[in-house]
């Protein structure tokens, strides 16, 4: 039975490495953007359920969901009263050049006694605001001709598609040891090859294999190696491959309170969030993610041409265009009413000095300045940052109520100029080293004099209030303070008095310190998980431990996080969202090393 508008959480996502979908638990795609993560959809039901689009391959009965262990292979299991039947989902990797050609491969077979199924291929291009033109050029195949792209619809087995008003769809039986597949894919313009029965299979053992293949490379062996290794395959998943850039979530529109507005689309990449992706991989052994990105990088720095003037701005489309006008789908209801919904994103315009500190943080991974293009590019921003580090801005959270002298952002201008000098003796290119020391030691004064508040006994948001921010629980990773600095310490008490709940942390305080926007939001699950490591590394080893376990009992049937988490432990905001599974691989590491006594 297909839910109108199924949770946040009530789903898995499949990919190729240049797009992604996801899959609902019950056997619904109600979103896949194509031929990339941030092109319009063809498949966008989560955000209109007349309007979205869909394709529904769906039975009566109890359903449960799972990935095929250490795969981006989504299996959907239907148990009615008749049989047991199940739909295997996936999409095969493409590590090549960028392409108009994606196929999702669904497979269906039942078990166990008879299935009765229902297929519908409703695809609403561009956002649901094109027509379409359906063609049924032979037995067992359906082309929806769209603006600029084509979705080609192969069955194979015992079943016949109709047309049904300008759509495709078919009921069928199968019984025990029965199978059918349904294989859709983009294509530009031309024809596309049907594929046999053998090559479906063949698709899926390589699919399931290159999977298999790429864990191998992963180092970690800790307490936590499932956990860790599904959120390693959803950084992966959210990466594309041809720019090595990673985007901050597969999806666009999904509300960080229901009915609110806050409801933004995070298809692109973020320098900050990406950066710390490709960190958490290359902590895992990763490192040709990481390599990728840190080319991205140093292509964006020698491109420069960003809204801001600046020399990066905080966000690009994954092909490194700098240009994400926002625009408001005003034909689209929203998931569950919550309006309204963009696409594009305003934000990129925002100043944000923090971005530099994690560029620097990305750039001087291992062999990042290795090279001598990677020290020039940081050379160059650190000398541009020296002469512009002390201005205010819009801050980690994005906030659109005005710029302020926030806190984070001068920790991670910091960060740039620590990691610059670290890294200085090592390269033959002469730096003004002198300069940068000068400056990050002001700014490391500014910070003690002015984002320490003596009333609060802690760090705060900026320097004009006493609010406190959870993104300050990243001070003791990069080497602001030290874990048991008796500062740190009360930073850490008074934050857990106030943003702090049954482990689950707030951002901030929306209503002591306005943010432009309404309404109200969860907690968010980032600050969460660096609420552990930071737990952990202060001493509290055996808090951290149980608030982490606890933690994962807000993930999703498959091991998938939201960016935030409602009153009741429901999943808000964009799905899956990188930046949380990034701290949740930080918080097993940081327990395992403090477990293990090596901390």
């Amino acid at each position: 039975m297909m839910s109108v508008y199924p949770g946040i959480g009530d789903h898995g996502m499949i990919g190729d490495l240049q797009t992604a979908a996801l899959v609902s638990r019950d056997g619904v795609v109600d979103w896949w953007c194509a031929p990339r993560f941030d092109s319009p959809s063809l498949f966008a039901s989560l955000l209109d359920h007349r309007r979205g689009g869909h394709c529904a391959l769906t039975a009566a009965g109890t359903v449960r969901q799972l990935y095929l262990p250490d795969t981006a292979i989504l299996l959907t299991r239907f148990m009615g009263p008749g049989g047991v039947g199940e739909v295997v989902d996936f999409m095969p990797p493409d590590e090549g050049p960028a392409t108009d050609a994606h196929r999702i491969i669904r497979i269906v077979r039942t078990v166990r006694g008879s299935v009765d199924f229902s297929f519908a291929c409703r695809p609403r291009f561009d956002y649901g605001r094109a027509e379409h033109r359906l063609e049924l050029p032979a037995a067992g195949t359906a082309v929806f001709h769209g603006p600029g792209l084509d979705l080609h619809l192969q069955a194979l087995g015992p079943l016949e598609l109709r047309e049904d008003a300008g759509d495709a769809v078919a009921g069928f039986t199968l019984t025990a040891g029965q199978r059918a597949a349904f294989v859709l894919t983009t294509a530009s313009s031309g024809p596309v090859a049907a594929p046999s029965e053998v090559e479906v299979r063949a698709a899926f053992d390589a699919c399931r294999r290159y999977w298999h293949r790429w864990l191998r490379g992963c180092s970690y062996r800790g307490r936590f190696r499932d956990t860790v290794n599904r959120s390693a395959i959803t950084l992966k998943l959210l990466t594309y491959h041809p720019t090595g850039a990673p985007v901050a979530a597969a999806t666009m529109g999904l509300p960080e309170q229901i009915g609110g507005e806050r409801n933004w689309d995070y298809r692109y990449t973020w320098v900050r969030d990406a950066s710390l992706s490709v960190g958490a991989l290359t902590e895992l052994g990763f490192t040709a993610e990481a390599a990728a990105f840190r080319r991205w990088m140093r292509d964006r720095l020698d491109a420069g041409g960003t809204a801001s003037g600046e020399p990066l701005q905080i966000m690009y489309r994954v092909d490194g265009d700098p240009r994400l006008d926002e625009e408001v789908l005003h034909h689209l209801e929203g998931y569950r009413g919550s309006a309204p919904v963009r696409a594009g994103n305003a934000a990129a315009d925002q100043i944000q000095l923090d971005i530099y500190g994690e560029a620097a943080y990305a750039l001087a991974e291992r062999d990042g300045i290795a090279q001598i293009h990677g020290w020039r590019a940081l050379v160059d921003v650190l000398d541009w940052l020296a002469e512009h580090w002390d201005r205010p801005d819009e801050g980690v959270w994005e906030t659109r109520g005005g710029r302020q002298d926030f806190t984070f952002s001068r920790l991670m201008t910091w960060v740039a100029f620590d990691r610059g000098i670290r890294h200085s003796l090592t390269h033959a290119r002469p730096a003004d080293v002198a300069r940068w020391t000068r400056v990050r030691d002001e700014v490391y004064q500014q910070i003690v004099d002015r984002g320490w508040h003596s009333g609060r006994k802690a760090f705060v948001q900026h320097f004009a209030t006493d609010v406190l921010d959870a993104s300050l629980l990243l001070m003791p990773r990069v080497g602001f303070v030290a874990p048991h600095d008796p500062v740190w310490l009360s930073t850490l008490d008074a934050m857990e008095r106030e943003l702090v709940s049954d482990g689950l942390v707030y951002r901030y305080d929306p209503s002591a310190s306005p943010d432009g926007l309404r309404g109200e939001e969860g907690t968010f699950n980032l600050c969460s998980f660096l609420y552990v490591e930071a737990l952990a590394r202060t001493g509290r080893v055996e808090r951290a431990h149980y608030t982490f376990d606890k933690m994962l009992t807000y993930a999703n049937h498959v091991g998938l996080f939201a960016e935030e988490l409602g009153q009741s432990g429901e999943q808000l905001g964009n799905f899956p969202q990188a930046f949380t599974h990034i701290a949740l691989i930080g918080a097993a590491l940081a327990l395992d090393e403090c477990l293990d006594g090596r901390s």
